[in-house]
């Protein structure tokens, strides 16, 4: 049996030292943003070290521009995203679907899987780690699902991992696309443990001198590294309270009845969003709260080919409230997307239930194989 990677990239690094598989994020330029080939070289490293009897866990941290650590993963190459609508790329669709296949697999891994979140996390980032088996934030991390500031929906799993969040604040980081620090992320329990960010490199060398990986051990090396995370500053009870509401208009509702700051400055950033994205969104999360993780992902990929080509409501290419997100914040630059509906108050429940409609008959969905 052989062991060999079968796809390699230089911007993934891999190698194995002791019983440990390392993998190494090195776009650093690119804050480590997820290319296809980078997807696929994850996916075959992880698959080859699933067999592999030497290899007893993973590793993944981020290459930063000072050297190892300091960003983990900015997400997905949105650029890619907007130049592959433009020119019919059907590499577009290849790389959701591998992207969300890559996820389920971390999710389901045999092995632990350990990731150094120092820090930039968002959106694909949180993909490759909130499968984790230990999830490590520094005083540096600042993650987020930023997805409906363009336009899109918080995907990579995101409608199942954020549901599980306390308090309705999966639903909260979601709708806003709001950064959280350690504290918030151990809060919200999208982080396990958060570590001394000048000591990352010891922690990551000391893992190839483990013997074994069972859980005592790993406990114990945990338990050299953590530090004191920084203090958690979420109101988890207005956002409970708030975010229990059935739909967008009424969470914005009652956030204007709140008093103070944070809630006038939610209100703003909620109404600077699309308003259909919004809800479809909410209704993602409510959904995926009730859904396995692989059913979960079946339904992004519907979700994600009707963003760049919304059939129902007669919107393609440019015309896509996605497209026209990224344009507004990555392309042109000017911070002024034209939504449409350009109102919460004029989004129907029609508009939102298109998305939700599965272009694919099961025996030919693109991950029907997930189980």
């Amino acid at each position: 049996m052989t062991h060999a990677i079968a796809y390699t990239c230089p911007d993934v690094l891999t190698e194995v030292r002791g019983r440990v598989g390392y993998i190494t994020l090195n776009r650093p330029r690119a804050l480590n943003a997820l290319s296809l080939p980078m997807i696929r070289a994850l996916a075959a490293a992880l698959l080859a070290w699933r067999e592999h009897p030497q290899v007893q866990a993973v590793a993944v941290r981020g290459m930063g521009k000072e050297g190892p650590f300091g960003a983990f993963c900015a997400g997905g190459d949105i650029r890619f995203f907007h130049q592959a609508v433009l020119r019919g790329d059907g590499e577009l669709e290849d790389f959701f679907t591998e992207e969300y296949a890559l996820n389920h697999l971390i999710h389901h891994y045999p092995k632990p899987y350990i990731a150094f979140m120092d820090g930039v996390v968002m959106g694909g980032g949180m993909g490759i780690s909130q499968g984790a088996k230990l999830r490590i934030v520094t005083p540096r991390s600042k993650m987020a699902m930023p997805e409906t500031n363009i336009g899109l929906f918080p995907d990579v799993g995101g409608g199942w991992f954020l549901a599980r969040c306390p308090a309705h604040g999966g639903e909260w980081l979601a709708l806003t696309s709001e950064v959280v620090g350690a504290g918030d992320a151990l809060a919200l329990q999208l982080a396990d443990t958060c570590f001394d960010a000048t000591r990352l490199g010891e922690a990551w060398e000391a893992l190839a001198a483990l013997p074994d990986f069972d859980a005592a051990r790993l406990q114990a090396w945990q338990q050299g590294y953590t530090a004191a995370a920084p203090a958690a500053s979420l109101p988890l009870d207005t956002i409970a309270r708030c975010f229990e509401q059935p739909d967008v208009l009424r969470i914005v509702q009652a956030l204007e009845r709140e008093p103070g700051a944070w809630a006038a400055a939610t209100v703003q950033a909620l109404r600077t969003h699309s308003p259909l994205m919004l809800q479809v969104t909410l209704e993602l999360i409510r959904r995926g709260a009730a859904m396995s993780l692989a059913d979960e992902l079946r339904l992004e990929r519907d979700m994600v080919r009707h963003c760049f080509n919304t059939r129902h409501l007669d919107r393609f290419m440019t015309a896509t409230e996605t497209m026209e997100g990224i344009r507004a914040l990555v392309i042109d630059k000017d911070r002024s997307p034209k939504w449409n509906p350009a109102r919460l108050e004029d989004v129907t429940s029609e508009m939102v239930a298109g998305f939700f409609v599965s272009p694919w008959p099961a025996h030919a969905h693109p991950l029907r194989a997930l189980a």
